[in-house]
């Protein structure tokens, strides 16, 4: 990771310097996108089908998770069982706590105004897949949509040798899921978006993956009669900020557990200390090749910076132009800095808080926005599967204090039927 001072950046190098990989936004990527969904959505089943052949060599296929689930109890590992309960627990116990309440409010005197909230009828959930089917993506989305009340969960997976992997099935069943389709990539998208054979559309996608995934996403989320999306969640991103006092090793073995996910991962770190830059650097170079996925981690570290700031405050402001995924404050008096943070998917306050407990047993969801979307996106929650509801309810006392008002508000924007249907009220309670 190159190591550059922030002090000696002008303007342009300082933007440059937190510039996202240009590998996500691949020459033609939306293009081929876009004729990958509309395929699916004009040709439904038979369009998924040959797609699905042509790119994974296998037709979707809807798996029962109860047989694969009963399996995985007799190949993991005790220990394996337990962690995968433990983590579930810790997720449906954050999410069910954090579910919002109907709130009413009497606004004036017989005018009441509430908020209620109702679960989104049927959710499409992505898991990423490949190399590492990522089973803590599916607690992490559908435990969620379980506390909100959702009554529909549609999930799709890419296809991976040997059928449903056990840690995934385990985890669906965990998840009250009782079948997975698997499918990948834009095409899934497209199956959720649209429906396509038996896969019914859905009202809402959620779920990571890679930049066909995303593309896709926003594509389906655009288009007439297209789903709401969760938000933009593409490659994963790290950005610590350390003081001296840091452990070069840990925060080295901190960047490497993302930049391990993909080769368009990033990692950052800025710190006060040139010392802990230079240290960790070192680092770096000396756990890379202890690593099984290390050339994809490699491949990100060129992406990735190493800052060295005028202190601790500067590196708060860099984070919050940068706006990561995830932020750790490696340091020891995190909660000035906590103040100062506004962009961030998910912070990990203090040296002892490891992104990776995030990523699988903390409780919060690990689906959170990259790409800068932190600036006005949230991370997955329960919030993410219900949608509010107001309602208003008025006597016949409020109905005729307000007519009058309402008739000449209406009035000022030169809506006279609105005036009139207002007026009417009014003349309904004095009859």
């Amino acid at each position: 990771m190159k190591i550059l001072d922030w002090e000696r950046l002008d303007a342009a190098d300082r933007a440059a310097a937190l510039v996202r990989p240009a590998q996500r936004s691949k020459a033609g990527l939306r293009d081929a996108v876009r004729s990958i969904v509309e395929d699916v959505r004009d040709g439904g089943w038979d369009a998924l089908a040959e797609i699905a052949i042509r790119i994974d060599e296998t037709p979707p296929q809807r798996l029962a998770v109860g047989p694969a689930a009963e399996a995985a109890r007799r190949e993991l590992a005790d220990k394996d069982q337990a962690a995968i309960a433990l983590a579930a627990r810790n997720i449906a116990a954050f999410h069910d706590a954090c579910r919002p309440r109907d709130v009413t409010v009497e606004t004036m005197p017989g005018l009441n105004v509430a908020k209620v909230w109702r679960p989104i009828e049927r959710i499409g959930l992505y898991i990423p897949g490949g190399a590492t089917p990522l089973f803590s993506t599916l607690l992490m989305l559908a435990l969620p949509a379980r506390a909100a009340g959702v009554p529909e969960l549609v999930v799709v997976a890419p296809p991976a040798t040997g059928g449903l992997d056990p840690a995934i099935a385990l985890a669906a069943e965990y998840c009250g899921i009782d079948a997975i389709w698997t499918v990948g990539g834009a095409q899934a998208i497209a199956a959720l978006a649209f429906g396509a054979g038996d896969i019914p559309r859905v009202d809402k996608i959620c779920g990571p993956g890679n930049a066909w995934v995303a593309a896709a996403k926003a594509l389906v989320a655009s288009m007439a009669g297209g789903p709401a999306i969760d938000l933009p969640a593409g490659p994963s991103e790290l950005l610590v900020i350390a003081d001296a006092g840091a452990d070069p090793a840990t925060i080295a073995a901190d960047l490497l557990s993302q930049a391990e996910h993909d080769a368009a991962a990033q990692v950052l770190l800025a710190t006060d200390s040139a010392d802990v830059a230079a240290r960790v650097a070192a680092e770096l170079e000396r756990q890379l090749p202890l690593l099984p996925r290390v050339e994809t981690a490699r491949s990100a570290l060129r992406n990735g910076r190493i800052l060295l700031t005028r202190d601790l405050d500067e590196a708060v402001t860099i984070a919050n132009l940068y706006a990561p995924e995830h932020l750790a404050l490696a340091v020891a008096d995190p909660a000035p800095l906590l103040e100062r943070v506004r962009n961030a998917g998910a912070v990990f306050v203090g040296r002892h808080a490891a992104e990776t407990f995030g990523d699988y047993l903390a409780g919060s969801s690990h689906v959170l926005p990259t790409d800068g979307a932190a600036r006005a996106w949230s991370g997955i929650s329960v919030h993410s599967f219900l949608k509010a509801i107001t309602v208003q309810s008025i006597d016949a006392a409020a109905a005729a204090a307000i007519a009058a008002p309402a008739a000449a508000l209406a009035r000022l924007e030169g809506l006279e039927a609105h005036a009139r249907a207002a007026e009417a009220r009014a003349e309904q309670v004095a009859a």
